[in-house]
Order: structure tokens, then sequence, then C-alpha cells
């Protein structure tokens, strides 16, 4: 995998991780080789099982920097599997990445820049000894399965790839002259694979053999390329790679005679007599293979050939054709991992409840800002038309005369754009009752000194409390909807997770898979909803008693207005002060 930076894995890749489809179930995987400066890695996933025609998702993770290694060498191959060599070592025997530890028996060359990380290159006299060990032992018919990347360097007659070599029994993957081969030896009897187009050399191909029920595939590069009517022999030696084992030793039969009685009175066979000659069979050695090998895998089982073409498509130059990346595992964003995991689990029902606390949210949100621009505009407005009104020394009235045009300008007292404001004003609505009371009790008198009783006075007030509580319940107007959004969206989002809950519950029982990976992600969806309804009430929350705040504000505005207004009405009106104007004259 090219370009694993782009990734943002940590520098020793231990945090990457690797999901089934179900976005569920970890995947086994192990890293043979990482370089986060070249931004480079070699990984291997055991994945699930493939369907012809049919696509598999496998989600990959990283990032977490808090994330411990899980690479499992062992828990990447199946059990079949009895040996794997990625040759990635230096100095040291081949390791066996199966759960078999078959490692070699001698130290190889490593060949740099293989196809996939670094092989074994072989000069044609060296070979890799691989261990006799119980579980690389075949018995008479057994299954089995060899396969390996390769890269002749030469054109060459009888060119070892593989041999193992028991007495007169035999196995022996080859070239000869760049044409792949099998050979089985079954007591004596030698038997080799027909002929095909040979290989260029230079080139890398992977080259398979499958034996099962006395009948041996090879395969090149994922397709059949040769076959033989033949089962493998009982082999427990080692086995060599690159070049040809031992050869056979010399295999004597001899008649012995057997002494007849003498009650058959048959003469037996003279004991100085020489013994009948042995009949001896030498398998000629062949030669040592000159080029790369890569990705040696031995199995006691027979691959499909789906297997072997998948394993020569996914592993070869063309993996293009059978793996492509997603624009979303390429590119991170905030749906990428855990967050992904819990929203792809949430159920029906669930986004349901999430789609109503997402409307109780909206309508919440522009409730606020609705009631924040209307109570701003209200102290802005209450501001100004409160210096005006402290400016009042005599009458009342003499903001609102009645006529429109002094109404809109208080007299003449401000311009139009101040006058377009003061139309939000609580306070100058109040006081337009007032004068209009006042006016309306002195029409048509024609007093030079107006006069209130103390009776007009209260009906006043009375009016002017009206006017408050108009203004108080405009204040108040919508507020309702926020404390719906609070007392309501924890509610619903709890409902929202114990319906979740109860169908994950009841899934499990259905299913019969109780893991924590079956669990868990259905019991984080659930609380989705709890926690949509924590986002609704808690920036509700906020603004309401942020709005409660200030609509308090501008009620303790509006009653202290009442009240000077009341005050300064008594002080111009009453009967006082008529007393003072005649004495004053």
């Amino acid at each position: 995998m090219s370009e694993i930076s782009a990734l943002h894995p940590k520098d020793d890749g231990s945090d990457l991780r690797f999901v089934a489809g179900d976005d569920k179930t970890p995947l086994k995987h192990h890293i043979e080789k990482y370089d986060s400066l070249l931004g480079e890695a070699l990984l291997w996933v055991a994945v699930p099982n493939l369907q012809p025609g049919a696509k598999t998702d496998i989600w990959l993770y990283s990032g977490n920097k808090k994330a411990v290694a899980t690479s499992d060498p062992k828990g990447t191959y199946d059990p079949d599997t009895l040996l794997v060599y990625h040759f990635n070592e230096r100095g040291t025997p081949a390791l066996d990445a199966s759960v078999w530890a078959n490692n070699a028996q001698s130290v190889g060359q490593p060949a740099d820049g293989s196809l996939i990380g670094t092989g074994l290159r072989f000069d044609g006299r060296g070979v890799l000894t691989l261990p006799a060990a119980s579980s690389l032992a075949l018995s008479d018919n057994a299954a089995f399965t060899w396969s390996a990347w390769i890269k002749p360097g030469a054109m060459q007659p009888n060119a070892a790839l593989y041999s193992r070599r028991d007495g007169a029994n035999g196995l022996v993957i080859g070239l000869d002259n760049g044409v792949p081969f099998v050979e089985v030896t079954n007591a004596e009897s030698a038997q080799r694979s027909g002929t095909a187009a040979p290989l260029a050399p230079n080139g890398w191909h992977h080259v398979a053999v499958v034996a099962n029920g006395g009948h041996v595939v090879l395969y090149l590069d994922g397709s059949p390329y040769a076959s033989l009517a033949a089962t493998l022999p009982a082999l427990s030696t080692n086995a060599t790679v690159g070049g040809d084992a031992a050869p056979a030793s010399p295999v004597a039969s001899a008649a012995a005679a057997q002494p007849s009685s003498a009650a058959d009175g048959a003469a037996a066979p003279d004991a100085s007599a020489p013994a009948p000659e042995a009949a001896t069979v030498a398998a000629a050695a062949m030669a040592g293979f000159v080029g790369d090998i890569d990705e040696l895998q031995l199995a006691k089982v027979a691959r499909s050939p789906g297997f072997i073409k998948f394993v020569a498509t996914g592993q070869g130059p063309n993996q293009a054709k059978l793996v492509s990346f997603s624009v979303d595992e390429e590119t991170a964003s905030w749906l990428s991992g855990y967050f992904a995991v819990i929203l792809k689990s949430v159920t029906l029902d669930g986004w349901i409840v999430i789609g109503i606390l997402l409307i109780l949210a909206v309508v919440s949100w522009v409730v606020m800002y609705d009631r924040a621009s209307y109570l701003n505009k209200q102290a802005k407005a209450n501001a100004r038309f409160m210096k005006s009104f402290r400016e009042l020394a005599a009458d009342l009235t003499m903001l609102d005369r009645g006529d429109a045009d002094e109404i809109w300008t208080l007299g003449g007292r401000i311009d139009e754009v101040d006058a377009k404001m003061m139309q939000a004003s609580s306070l100058y609505r109040i006081y337009h009752i007032g004068a209009s009371e006042i006016r309306h009790r002195f029409a048509g008198k024609g007093e030079r000194i107006p006069v209130l009783s103390a009776a007009s006075i209260a009906a006043i007030r009375a009016a002017l409390d009206g006017g408050s509580v108009k203004e108080t319940q405009r204040l108040n107007r919508l507020m309702v909807v926020l404390t719906i959004a609070i007392s309501g969206g924890p509610f619903l989002g709890l409902l929202g997770t114990v319906v979740g809950v109860m169908i994950t519950f009841a899934a499990i029982a259905a299913s019969g898979d109780v893991n924590v990976n079956a669990i868990a992600p259905g019991i984080a969806a659930a609380l989705v909803a709890t926690v949509a309804g924590l986002g609704v009430a808690i920036p509700a929350l906020f603004g309401y008693n942020y709005l409660i705040s200030r609509i308090k504000d501008l009620t303790t505005d509006i009653q202290v207005f009442v009240d000077e207004f009341v005050t300064k009405m008594a002080e111009f009106y009453s009967a006082d002060q008529i007393e003072r104007s005649i004495a004053a004259e």
C-alpha cells in the first residue's frame, strides 16, 4: 500500500485496524514492512469469504494515537497453511508466519526490491533448506498446495524451484528452459507434467501446484498451465528451495532364498552362491535455480482454483483489478472512525427520533435568534424614548398630541431614523396609551389649567397597567418553544435510546450472536438519540436563561416607567398644581 501517510497513522503503523464490511468484525492482519518516511507499507489481511461477482467491503481505520499494536501474523492464516515465508529477514533464516513455526534451517541471500518487499536471490549454487517437521510430512495420496512468486534470471535446463526426495519417492517443481513443470516420483516411477509456452527471463510470475485425489495441477499466474495424473508419495524428509535435494540412495532388493522343509524334499539353495544383483534406480540431481523467489507458501489442503486466482491477482502487479480504494477511505472526514460506526448502526426508529429532535432544534434556534433581535431593538428604542420623556417639564402629552406626524417624530424631537426605531419601543406604546387617556379627559373642557382627579389618575393607571401586561406578553412570545425544547428534548432522546436498546437485544436474541462486537455498535447507536436530545436541550437552556434575564430587565423598565408616568401625571395635573399656578399669576 503506497501513500499510507495520507491516513495519518502512527510512525510504526500500530494503530492500523481492518474491519469487515459489517463495520463490526475485526480482521486479523500483520505488517511485513512499514516505512513512515516513504509512506509505504506491506500489510497482510485475513479477508472474509469472497463471493464471485460480489463486492466485499473492508474498512481501514487509523489515526488513533493511543492505539496499541494488534499485528497478529499467526492469526492471519488459517491452520491449513503449513508455511509462509515473506523473506524479510537479513542474516537469519526465514521465519514462518503461520501457526506451525516451520522456520527455515539455512540463511538465504536477500533480494531487495522484489515483487512484495524483500525476496530471496539464488545463484544456482546455494539452497534454502526447510525443516523435516511432522507438520510438513506428507502421507500417500495427501492433498497439498505449493505456491511462490518466481523471477527467472536465465533460461536453464531442469532447474529446481522446490525439491523433496525421500528414498525412491520425490516431488520436484522447477523450470526446464523456462517451461514450468512438476515431477512426481513414486516408487522409482517418475512422471512429469507436459510442456507449454516458456517464461521469459526477468519477469515475475506466480507458480502454484495443487495435488488432490490422484490429480496434480500446475498453475501459472492464477490459471491452469499443466496437469498430471499422479498421486503424491509419502514424504517426511527435508525439502529445499532453489535447488535439488540430495539424490535418493540406491534402492536394492534381493531375492532371499527360503529354505524348504525336509519333509518337502526340496533342495535348499547353495548358501555360497552369490545373491541376485540389486535393482538400482538413482534420481538424477537437477540444476540450481538462478533468479529470485518471493512469498513461498505451503498448505496441507488442495486450494481451490478461485483461491489460486485470488492470490495471483491480489499479490501481483494487477492487484488493481481486485482491490480498489473508495474516496471515503482515501479522504478522512468527521464521519470516519468510531463516529461513522455509530451512525451506520442507528436504526430507523432512532433516525425518526433524531429527525424530530433536529426539527425542534432548528425551531428553537430560530426562536432564540428572533427573540434576541427583538429584545435588542426594544432596549435601544426604550433608551431613546426615555431620553426624550425625561425632558418633559409640564405637559405629558407633548410627545404625542394625536397628530400622526407628531406621533411619528415625538413632537418633532427626533428624526425619521430614530422615529423608525421608536416603533419597537414598548415604553412608547405604553406612553401613547397614557397620553391618549389624558387628552380624552381634557377634550372639550376648555380649561386653562387642566386638572385630573384622583379617580381619573387611578383609571389612567389601570390603562397603563393593561398596556404593560400586553407588552410583557409580547416580550415573552414564543418562549414556550424553548421550554418545550429544554424539557421535551431529553425525554424524546431517551425514548429513542430505550427503543434502540430493545431492538438491539431483540436482534441479538434472534441471531444468537452474543459478543461485544455485535452488542456494542447497537447500544452506542441507541445512545445517539439521547445525545441528540441533549444537543437540543442544552443550547435552548442557555438561550432561555439569557433571554429571560433580558426580558426581566425590560419588564422592570416598563414597571418603573409606569410608576414614573403616574407620578409625573399627579404632579402636573393635581389640584395643588392649580393652586400654585393661580398663586403665581
